[in-house]
This record gives C-alpha cells, sequence and structure tokens, in this order.
C-alpha cells in the first residue's frame, strides 16, 4: 500500500503555493520532478516564512519611507550650502529609495491577497520593475559615489571634470534614461507576451510564453556579470584608495590632514559594506535559482527570498550613508539638538 501510495504522489504532485514576491512562485516548470520533493515541508513553510517575511516588508517600508522622507524633507525645505557631485548622487539615492518605499505596500499586498487578478498584474507589471530600477540605481549611485571620493583622493591638487556638478547631473540624467528605458521595455514586453488568462496566475512567469523564460535567463545572467563588475571596481577602489591614503599618511605630502584622509577612506569602507550586505547575496543566489528551476527544493527557495528581503534593507541603510557623507546635514541635526537643549544662562535667568 505505501508503494502505491508514493506511485500516487508522483504522478500527481501537489501543487503549492510558495513565492512572496510574484517571481518565485510555482509556474509549470517547477511542478513534478525534483520539485516536488518535500512538498509537505514547503507548505509548513508557507505561512511561516510568509508572514516573517510579509513582515519584514512592511517594516522596512515603513522605516525607509520615514528615513528618505526626512532626507527629502531636510533637501527641499532647509538651506544648504552650494551643491557639491557627492550630494547629487546622494539625492538621487534617496529619491530611488522613497520611490521603493512609496511602492513596496502594493507587494505587500500582493501577498496578503491571492485572489485578485487586479493586485497580481500590477504587481507582476509595475512593481517587480520598480523593484529592480532601484536596486539598479541604487547600485549604479554607489558606484558612481565610490568613484568620485576616489578622484578626491587620488587627485587632491585638481578637479577632474567628472568631480563638477554639471557631470554629476549629466551622469545621474544618463543613469536614469538608460534605467527608464530597460524599464519600458521591460514593461511593454510584459504586456505584448502576456498570455490569455483563464485563472488567477501563481506566478508572475505564468503571465509569459514559455520562451520569455529564456529570454528572462540571459537578462538576468547579463545582470549578473554587470554587477559583479560594478562590485570588482568598488572593491578595487577602495583598495586603491586605501594603499594612496597610507601612502600620503606616511609622506605627508599632501594638502589634506591625515585624519580627513582616514574619514575619507571609512566613509568609503561604510558605502561598500552597505552594497555587500544589501546586493551580493541576492545576485549570488537569484541566477542559479533560475537556472536551477527549485531542484534544490526548500532550502534554495528560502534563501531566493531572504535575499530578496535584505536586498529592501538598502532604503533604511541608505539614508545613513546620506548623513555620514552630508556634513550640511549633520550641522542641521547638530543646530537642532543644540537648540532645544536648554543653556546655562536660560536657567540661571529663570532661577
Amino acid at each position: 500500500s505505501k508503494v502505491l501510495k508514493r506511485q500516487q504522489r508522483m504522478n500527481n504532485p501537489p501543487i503549492v503555493y510558495m513565492g512572496t514576491w510574484g517571481h518565485s512562485e510555482p509556474s509549470e516548470r517547477m511542478i513534478g520532478g525534483l520539485c516536488w520533493g518535500g512538498e509537505l515541508l514547503k507548505s509548513q513553510i508557507k505561512r511561516e516564512e510568509q508572514d516573517h517575511l510579509k513582515l519584514g516588508a512592511s517594516g522596512f517600508s515603513k522605516v525607509g519611507l520615514l528615513l528618505n522622507g526626512f532626507i527629502l524633507w531636510f533637501y527641499f525645505c532647509q538651506s544648504q550650502r552650494s551643491s557639491s557631485t557627492i550630494m547629487v548622487y546622494l539625492k538621487n539615492l534617496v529619491a530611488a529609495d522613497f520611490l521603493l518605499s512609496l511602492c513596496l505596500p502594493f507587494s505587500i499586498v500582493n501577498l496578503t491577497t491571492t485572489s485578485n487578478l487586479t493586485i497580481r498584474l500590477v504587481h507582476c507589471k509595475f512593481g517587480i520593475a520598480i523593484f529592480y530600477l532601484n536596486m539598479y540605481a541604487s547600485i549604479l549611485f554607489m558606484a558612481h559615489i565610490a568613484y568620485n571620493r576616489y578622484l578626491k583622493i587620488i587627485h587632491p591638487f585638481k578637479t577632474h571634470f567628472l568631480q563638477t556638478v554639471r557631470a554629476a547631473h549629466i551622469i545621474s540624467i544618463v543613469t536614469w534614461v538608460f534605467l527608464l528605458t530597460v524599464l519600458s521595455i521591460y514593461v511593454c514586453a510584459s504586456f505584448i507576451t502576456q498570455k490569455n488568462l483563464t485563472s488567477i496566475p501563481y506566478s508572475c512567469e505564468e503571465l509569459h510564453n514559455k520562451n520569455v523564460i529564456v529570454l528572462h535567463r540571459v537578462i538576468h545572467s547579463s545582470i549578473l556579470v554587470a554587477f559583479l563588475s560594478v562590485l570588482i571596481f568598488m572593491l578595487y577602489v577602495y583598495c586603491h584608495t586605501s594603499h594612496e591614503v597610507s601612502l600620503a599618511q606616511q609622506s605627508q605630502l599632501t594638502s589634506s590632514s591625515p585624519d580627513k584622509l582616514a574619514k575619507s577612506r571609512r566613509n568609503m569602507m561604510v558605502l561598500i559594506i552597505v552594497f555587500c550586505i544589501c546586493f551580493i547575496p541576492f545576485h549570488l543566489v537569484h541566477v542559479p535559482y533560475i537556472f536551477l528551476e527549485c531542484s534544490q527544493g526548500t532550502v534554495l527557495f528560502l534563501l531566493e527570498e531572504l535575499t530578496r528581503v535584505f536586498s529592501v534593507l538598502n532604503i533604511c541603510l541608505d539614508p545613513f550613508t546620506y548623513f555620514i557623507f552630508s556634513k550640511d546635514l549633520r550641522e542641521q541635526l547638530k543646530n537642532v539638538l543644540q537648540r532645544d537643549k536648554p543653556t546655562p544662562n536660560n536657567e540661571s535667568g529663570s532661577s
């Protein structure tokens, strides 16, 4: 009887709703074979892990909206000094994070509502696109910031064209145009390749023809190569900068003080730490997950979902990067705190 039951299970493997972000959910390619092994464990994980991931995404959304909203308020409402290249890149970085903070609740609604076709379509066509838009906008602007700091330390006595505010605005515009162009192509392709739906799809992949899956793998493989190139570039910039700072501190042939150079190196290290925490785990798991087609079962599925949530953590960490790099913001907050603190004269006068 056990053999017959096992054969029945192999012939009719259960379909388990797994995904949380509309990208890793079960499709035709995920039913049968190695994917159904451990379906009982996945069904148990479904409720517990989805609750945890929804809670994490909701928390990141609220904190990111609060922090990035405060940074944007400071930028638009407070008096500041003349703009610099680093501030141009930081403002664009915060704008991208604020956009994702506004759109993340739609993904959370998609998690909690599985019977609404409109919500699923909006999430698949726009929600995921904005998620990737924020991710790669953050990656590119972090690379711009790192290279800007690199030029300032390596060439302290002259101003390179890429260190000018005009160049920063041009680079920012080109970056956004490139990302929005790719985003528009993705959204248009999602409409063109959409199949006629007879029911609510379990995953975004089920909206499109099978040929699109091959294109999807090629695109994400290319993105992985580009990401690794940016990572290698940032690590090279940091290592080269650290080496130059050490030489400058030893020879003392620079106009900058050793403390200022050490601070610049520390700021770059913070930038790279945020970069590595938020983006490396997702890219190392995401592409293998696509090609292995969930053949590693529950472990790879959990890693995919967990690293996706970690990639959203950047909307909470980037405002602290802004705080570290922005002297104006630190001084404004210091003045506000000192203004609220009672002075000895006021205390003696009141007594």
